[in-house]
């Protein structure tokens, strides 16, 4: 950290932050020994510090224009680093073996901070088998009824569990609320999970999730109104048809949310931070 930030006053508060401790949900608090504490906001400032090093590594590469074009011209690959936090994803244009000694590349460049790739975590893949970064799938396919290839971009299948599960924890609330109490608490989980894979490819997607949710909240209402029929359920708890409301809280419709595109513009995006 000292290495990196010239600054005391900064290593100052990132020491004061490691040795504050925890406070437990019970109100106890516990002292820190080692590392940071899981969804701490410490932990990204300490991964963008100790990672800038890769930052740096790759982009005095990408930087020299004619470099890049000698590279492809005699069949050298070429890299461009996409980070987000401790996340990271390195683009290769090239072959596998290329990839393989980036991987060993990187390995090298992060040893000196201390840290080493998670032999878990990190796989070199082909964008034809696609990869999973940030919750979204990055695969290239066929484009329907044409000859042409292009790169697809999607929520993933362990990104829609996910939310799938946290709407089915959701609905296993006590069935003496309100139907209003379990909206409010359904809504907020659906619209954010949707406005974060709205720029993609993700139509079918919030197509199931719209036919899930509505699932769970209709079981929900079938274990609170046990002794109803259907058709009274319906006209007591879905006034518009069959979709559960009460009063003016409705229940947040994935299916209606419209996608949208998104493609990287590289210096079409103008940038709010000074070049210097």
């Amino acid at each position: 950290m000292r290495q990196r930030v010239e600054d005391k006053r900064v290593v100052g508060l990132v020491k004061a932050f490691l040795k504050a401790g925890i406070m437990r949900e019970s109100g106890q608090q516990e002292d820190t020994t080692t590392g940071t504490p899981q969804g701490g906001i410490l932990s990204p400032l300490l991964a963008n510090v100790a990672l800038s090093v890769l930052d740096e590594h790759f982009a005095a590469r990408w930087a020299d224009r004619t470099e890049r074009n000698r590279r492809h011209r005699h069949g050298l690959a070429n890299y461009r680093l996409i980070r987000y936090a401790d996340d990271w994803l390195a683009m290769v244009w090239g072959t596998r073996a290329h990839a393989e000694a980036l991987r060993d590349e990187v390995a090298a460049v992060l040893a000196p901070m201390g840290l080493r790739l998670s032999v878990a975590k990190t796989r070199v893949a082909h964008i034809d088998q696609g990869v999973d970064f940030l919750g979204w799938r990055i695969q290239r396919h066929r484009k329907k009824g044409t000859t042409a290839r292009h790169v697809y971009t999607y929520p993933s299948k362990k990104a829609l569990r996910a939310i799938c599960d946290k709407v089915r924890t959701l609905s296993h609330q006590d069935a003496n609320l309100s139907l209003a109490a379990l909206l409010h608490t359904i809504n907020p989980v659906l619209r954010g999970w949707c406005q974060y894979f709205q720029p993609g490819v993700s139509s079918i997607t919030f197509q199931y999730l719209r036919a899930f949710a509505w699932r769970r909240v209709m079981g929900w209402l079938r274990r609170k109104h046990r002794r109803v029929t259907w058709k009274q359920l319906r006209r007591r708890c879905c006034p518009d048809g069959w979709w559960p409301a009460e009063g003016a809280v409705r229940l947040f419709n994935p299916g209606a949310v419209r996608t949208t595109r998104y493609r990287y513009r590289g210096a079409a995006i103008p940038s709010p931070w000074p070049s210097t």
